[in-house]
């Protein structure tokens, strides 16, 4: 038995490799070309697409961990007012690291509400205090002028960095000294130089109104003492955390969770599983397990929650346009098939007459189509790859930073997303070569013969 569906599959391999080398000059050979346009066209699509939504992401993500991490604890209060209440940030994070080998930074920080007044403008900001812990390596990239601040030994550092839309608007640049009012009573100003400019595009939440410069100021002038700070950013390894365990926490999740709550809520789920977001809802578990009862964690996904929301959306539109190229690919080898099967339709009747099963003739046009969407495949990976390398190495296709956060398409190399485009492709449009020829089993030899 095994014998003869050897056979079989050498003979159907065979005249699949006949009608291919017999088909240069016919009707059938155009028809192979528009095919395999089709499948190339839409996996290059494809990888374009994902590569592109996958980058855009990282680096709007990245900007905004870089500013404020993954993770927020404050003070629990019941007000919305811009300056947090202080609390003592020597907490098991900080004395006890070993408890928590998925965190990778914290950092201590605070808010002071304020304005810039200059000989043409009155500026109303949010000045952001930070400390030495405050990754500068990270933030690095954000700089496009000048340098981060340097933290005196002693007393606290007069230097400050504006981000590009304020110093625009007070005409200010690197080197100058500004004068910053702050609401507190009485009111007190301070003197600071301006070290550096920064720009993340996100105007909305960061560039448009928050300057940062030393948490001692802030200190001193709120009476707080050393070890206090209005909040702390926690940066969260997340590769440290198993997708599959998330995910299977995640079916459970729904009723274990709501005696979990009270102090810190879980994000809105939407059905579909996001590995970040699980990897820092389980993050903000762990570390809320462990704080006082008056904190309160918050993942930066619910602070800046637009943001995301918008992330995800063009997320699920990449997605979409993955189904309908799924679709019109699937579509055209059906037709193609079907094409295929009407002009051998004779050679079906022969080799029915000969004997050959109606499972080894759809052999031979699911071989030829297999092939189609081999090369198709192959030249969609030329084309799709080389198009994200030129975009990658020569920044082609600008974006306009203020609606889109970036000043250029970016691209996110990920080996496993290109594996997985290619077997999804391969694997539904094979899946789909059974129907067209299914037709086969219809066909009567006597007919087939004499059919012109």
């Amino acid at each position: 038995m095994d014998f003869k569906f050897s056979q079989s599959l050498n003979l159907s391999y065979f005249l699949s490799k006949r009608l291919r080398h017999n088909t240069d000059d016919s009707f059938s050979s155009i028809i192979h070309k528009i095919a395999v346009a089709s499948i190339a066209i839409g996996l290059a699509a494809s990888i374009v697409s994902f590569l592109v939504m996958q980058g855009f992401q990282s680096a709007v993500k990245n900007k905004i961990y870089a500013f404020s991490n993954h993770l927020l604890i404050t003070k629990f209060t019941m007000n919305n007012a811009v300056e947090e209440q202080p609390f003592n940030f020597k907490i098991a994070l900080q004395e006890n690291p070993e408890r928590f080998p998925f965190i990778k930074s914290v950092q201590e920080y605070s808010h002071k509400a304020g304005l810039i007044k200059t000989d043409k403008e009155v500026l109303g900001i949010i000045f952001k205090g930070v400390g030495k812990s405050f990754n500068q390596v990270a933030f690095a990239d954000n700089i496009i002028a000048g340098r981060f601040i340097h933290f005196n030994d002693s007393g606290y550092s007069k230097e400050v960095l504006l981000s590009k839309v304020i110093a625009n608007k007070i005409e200010a640049k690197v080197g100058d000294d500004i004068i910053l009012h702050f609401f507190q009573n009485p009111p007190r100003f301070r003197k600071l130089k301006v070290v550096g400019l920064y720009e993340t595009n996100l105007s909305d939440y960061f560039d448009g109104k928050v300057l940062i410069g030393d948490l001692r100021m802030v200190q001193q002038l709120n009476g707080w003492k050393q070890n206090e700070a209005g909040g702390l950013e926690v940066g969260i390894n997340l590769n440290y955390f198993d997708a599959f365990t998330l995910w299977k926490n995640e079916l459970i999740r729904p009723s274990q969770m709501e005696s979990d709550t009270l102090f810190f809520e879980e994000e809105e789920t939407s059905g579909a599983f996001d590995f970040d977001r699980a990897a820092l809802g389980e993050a903000k578990k762990l570390i809320g397990d462990s704080m006082d009862y008056d904190l309160n964690i918050e993942s930066v996904r619910d602070k800046y929650i637009q943001v995301f929301e918008w992330l995800d959306l063009v997320k699920r539109q990449v997605k979409i346009l993955l189904g309908i190229i799924l679709v019109v690919i699937s579509v055209n080898m059906i037709s193609v098939i079907l094409i295929l099967v009407m002009e051998r339709i004779p050679m079906v009747g022969v080799l029915k007459a000969l004997g050959a099963s109606a499972s080894t003739i759809r052999s031979i046009f699911i071989y030829n189509g297999m092939n189609l969407i081999a090369k198709g495949l192959l030249w969609g990976n030329a084309i799709g790859l080389g198009i994200c390398w030129l975009q990658d190495q020569f920044k082609i296709m600008k974006l306009n930073p203020h609606d889109y956060y970036v000043s250029y398409v970016p691209i996110e190399w990920s080996i496993l997303t290109v594996v997985a485009l290619n077997f999804l492709i391969f694997i539904t449009v094979t899946l789909v070569l059974i129907l067209p020829t299914r037709f086969i089993t219809k066909i009567s030899p006597v007919k087939a013969i004499r059919f012109d």
